[in-house]
């Protein structure tokens, strides 16, 4: 009996969960979507590569999708559970509230070990390769992405504006070239004719230009104006290495360990380490604390079922996530120690877990509960009498 109740309510829980897992990767998903669709067609980048990319950002969808999932298919299981009456005729049998909290226990431990090792090691593993795939997805298609009468500032410090482009001489005409690169002296560059020599393999573009001038403001309040017949600028397409630099989301377990140890790095930095090393194990453990949630509030939905298990389930991400960036903020101004910040969500909602299973074991109604629903029902009746007037 116990097996067969074990692997009953495992699998109502696992058949929302993997739904949710879906559902919340794709929503987290669609906000890179436009911008992984302009790398397609307007920058030629191929469907592999941007599949490639979208593999690298998987670790960090998945370490917030894993939790997020597990609290609603928990909340829209024992919804339905409660709702069909399952659970009186389990209680009625025998069944009491250890035994409905097993499977699920064992659900949140399984979804933790998945979601620390994703935070331990895919997690750092995903942010470095995404970084450093992307720079060079953008490294190798600069050169070749040279379009007319479109400013054009995929070029490190540079943006390009070209009248003509002979795809097959690489000859150009009617070039502004405004360079960035130096921000204490920038400068214009008009050019009638040029030629592009691309070594994307090198990381280098070379823009022999032709017949043109150069425009330099000095300070204070000066101008320099240089013509020219002949005028080779060369880009070096790595610069966009500035850019690539990892902070302490990308390093692994030990990096961290060792960074926040470090005496020779800033405070600051060195604080942005230990919170995120307590990060790495604090967002995993939301799964057992909302184990300890969503049992008590799914048998408490008797009425509502699984709507009101997926309203509760989206009120209690928002408090999670709220009290989690709270708790970030506080202890990035070493208001209170960062272990005690960053793990607050997770002590607080622990503390509101036992109160609801205390709740659930003396069969006692939660009262915010119970107050929503009278409100309802005052709403309802309202309703009926103003129809019926």
């Amino acid at each position: 009996m116990t097996s067969i109740l074990f692997r009953y309510i495992f699998k109502e829980t696992a058949v929302p969960f993997v739904l949710g897992m879906a559902v919340f990767t794709f929503v987290l998903l669609m906000g890179r979507l436009l911008k992984l669709a302009e790398m397609v067609f307007a920058k030629g980048v191929p469907f592999l590569d941007v599949c490639r990319l979208i593999l690298y950002m998987l670790p960090s969808f998945l370490l917030v999708a894993i939790p997020m999932a597990f609290l609603l298919a928990v909340l829209l299981s024992f919804g339905r559970l409660s709702a069909d009456s399952e659970v009186t005729a389990m209680k009625a049998g025998g069944v009491g509230l250890g035994s409905l909290l097993t499977p699920v226990f064992t659900f949140a431990v399984l979804a933790y070990l998945v979601t620390t090792f994703i935070t331990v090691f895919a997690l750092p593993w995903g942010n470095t390769s995404f970084k450093r795939f992307l720079y060079e997805v953008i490294e190798s298609r600069a050169a070749t992405t040279i379009k007319e009468k479109v400013f054009i500032d995929d070029f490190p410090g540079l943006v390009v504006y070209i009248d003509d482009y002979d795809q097959t001489s690489h000859q150009i005409s009617g070039i502004l070239i405004h360079d960035e690169r130096n921000p204490d002296e920038p400068m214009t560059i008009f050019a009638s004719t040029g030629i592009i020599a691309a070594a994307p393999e090198e990381k280098n573009v070379r823009l022999h230009l032709v017949n043109g001038s150069i425009h330099r403001g000095i300070d204070p309040g000066g101008y320099r104006l240089v013509e020219f017949r002949s005028y080779d600028l060369h880009v070096d397409l790595r610069q966009n290495a500035k850019k690539n630099q990892f902070d302490e989301q990308d390093m692994t377990l030990k990096q961290l360990i060792a960074s926040r140890g470090n005496r020779q790095n800033n405070e600051k930095f060195r604080r942005d380490v230990s919170i995120e090393l307590h990060k790495r194990f604090a967002l995993p453990f939301a799964c057992i604390v909302f184990a300890m949630v969503g049992v008590p509030l799914g048998i408490q939905n008797q009425r509502s079922g699984r709507a009101g298990g997926f309203s509760a389930g989206i009120i209690i991400l928002m408090l999670y996530y709220v009290v989690m960036s709270a708790g970030k903020t506080i202890a990035e101004k070493e208001i209170l120690p960062i272990p005690l910040a960053v793990w607050l969500p997770n002590v607080f909602f622990t503390a509101f877990g036992v109160y609801l299973l205390r709740l659930a074991a003396t069969e006692r109604p939660f009262p915010l509960i119970e107050r929503g629903r009278t409100l309802i029902g005052e709403a309802r009746e309202w309703l009926h009498r103003r129809k019926a007037a």
